[in-house]
């Protein structure tokens, strides 16, 4: 869900009866679409810089035309060819270059209408909706996203609806995250939630392993091996989709306690977070980025503006060594656990960070009505 300035938009999902004509039109959208990305990496190694959207535009959209997708669809065909490419050089252009294998199309708002239980797409496509989601009735349908995989196809659509009043929070949870746990709560009570990062990590380990294992002298090309190379993407996917199943959940979970309290949720700025996973050893690096910070941050920023909740976010530096109490410089005296060398104050990293982030988020919000901190006490 993203959020405008008084909207939001959300996503409704609906179920579409297959047609060969339908599947034949998103089999063009994609050869299109990886058309497109050809040109414009391209021109993008040509130039140094990539592509506007209307040189694109000039240079793709009559042979999207001939190769029979309609206007509205050759135009969201080119812009999302656009987009990737964009994605892939902001990224430093490592790797191949993006090739598109779902199948899957872009529908502009007037490209397509849900009534009378049919879809109907420019062009004169029709399919029958099986099934609809009954919610955000009151939204604004905005684009579509039709997707075929599995020999079932679905229809996305994004809806506007408005944004919920935020709620004044009477209090703060603090959340702190660590490759294995993360913690939320305040100087009054703390929970943790077990993350899946090492779960992960041996998913993604048998996928590297199989890759190393038949790119081999001794074995034909991995990469000429279908079968392995499904598999070891499989097992990439699959890693990714435990990283954002637990995501989902547990940010669900942190901003339904923090809407039931009437609190707000304070979180750590981790802007610079990709800079410091390069810092690290291999092991942590890709822990770090199957755990992916940014979506639980992401996913609790959905389900706020979805709540009314407010969300702060505070500066990182320091959170865990700073002592809560004093101010004062907090030392390691044991397995994550730091004491203040000038008050004694004693507690877990993880601890500290959830009563420093709370009281970071107090100063931001200037409400002095939270919890004072004078009820810590060594622990």
């Amino acid at each position: 869900m993203a959020c405008k300035t008084d909207k939001l938009i959300a996503t409704v999902k609906a179920k579409v009866e297959p047609t060969p004509e339908l599947i034949e039109l998103l089999k063009r959208y994609r050869d299109g679409l990886n058309m497109a990305i050809r040109w414009a990496v391209e021109a993008a190694r040509a130039k140094g810089r990539p592509p506007t959207l209307s040189k694109i535009y000039r240079a793709v959209y009559e042979q999207l035309r001939t190769m029979g997708l309609p206007s509205y669809i050759a135009s969201a065909c080119y812009r999302e060819a656009l987009a990737i490419v964009r994605s892939y050089l902001a990224s430093g252009a490592r790797g191949r270059m993006p090739v598109v294998n779902t199948l899957h199309m872009w529908l502009h708002k007037n490209a397509y209408r849900v009534r009378d239980g049919y879809l109907y797409v420019t062009g004169g496509y029709k399919a029958r909706v099986v099934g609809i989601e009954e919610k955000y009735k009151e939204g604004e349908w905005k684009e579509a996203k039709l997707v075929y995989r599995g020999g079932d196809m679905y229809l996305y659509i994004a809806v506007e609806v408005p944004k919920p009043m935020l709620v004044k929070p009477k209090g703060v949870i603090a959340v702190d995250i660590n490759e294995r746990y993360v913690y939320y709560g305040n100087s009054q009570w703390v929970k943790k939630v077990e993350t899946p990062v090492e779960k992960a990590m041996r998913l993604r380990e048998l996928a590297e392993k199989l890759q190393r294992r038949y790119s081999a002298p001794r074995y034909t090309p991995w990469n000429r091996r279908g079968g392995i190379r499904e598999r070891i993407r499989r097992l990439h996917k699959k890693a990714r989709d435990i990283v954002e199943d637990w995501a989902k959940k547990t940010a669900k979970r942190i901003v339904e306690e923090a809407r039931e309290r009437q609190y707000a949720v304070a979180v750590e700025d981790l802007t610079g977070l990709k800079e410091a996973i390069r810092e690290l050893t291999k092991e942590h690096r890709v822990g770090l980025m199957l755990l992916a910070y940014r979506r639980l941050l992401w996913w609790m920023k959905w389900q706020a503006a979805k709540r009314g909740v407010v969300v702060v976010e505070v500066e990182p530096r320091g959170t865990s060594t700073t002592c809560p109490k004093c101010g004062g410089k907090m030392e390691e005296v044991g397995h994550r656990r730091v004491k203040c060398v000038k008050c004694g104050f004693e507690a877990g990293r993880d601890i500290v960070a959830i009563y420093n982030i709370e009281k970071r988020a107090r100063e931001k919000l200037g409400n002095p009505s939270f919890s004072p901190l004078a009820v810590l006490t060594p622990s």
